[in-house]
């Protein structure tokens, strides 16, 4: 039980550092590049996914750098469904919410309503990742062989 809160506390670091490098990633994108959100936000979601998986393998989740292929690709379809997900949600808040309202300012930074949508799409995308990367890279959940 202990071992398992660690990894929680690491799981959630290793979240918030891929979050902040989302996080710059789609505003460097919005609102410096003048993408659309719709396209801005996969763009950084690669970014941290692939901060993620590395972070994931070598401190989050004991014995996952010894998962084979099978587990990488489980992997990679988790992190679809979960940038499937997210695109989803964005989606979803910006009919609902909108995404230009301004909504405060904090030492000369504007935080929009696109960033409140994003945050709230994290938090639930976080918790869909916790446990579908959790099965696969340290449960093998459907992996029966490392070399599939």
């Amino acid at each position: 039980m202990k071992e398992k809160g660690r990894e929680v506390i690491r799981f959630a670091l290793t979240g918030g550092v891929c979050f902040l490098v989302e996080f710059a990633a789609l505003v460097l994108l919005r609102d410096k590049m003048g993408l659309d959100t719709l396209i801005a936000v996969p763009i950084a979601f690669l970014l941290s996914v692939i901060l993620n998986y590395f972070l994931c393998v070598i401190w989050v989740f004991q014995g996952a750098k010894d998962q084979g292929r099978a587990a990488k690709a489980a992997f990679l379809v988790t992190s679809v469904m979960g940038l499937l997900l997210n695109e989803g949600l964005m989606y979803l808040f910006r009919v609902l919410f909108g995404e230009d309202q301004e909504i405060l300012t904090v030492f000369g930074f504007t935080v929009t309503m696109y960033m409140a949508n994003k945050a709230l799409s994290t938090l639930i995308v976080m918790i869909w990742n916790y446990f579908t990367k959790r099965a696969v890279l340290k449960k093998g959940v459907l992996l029966k062989r490392k070399d599939v």
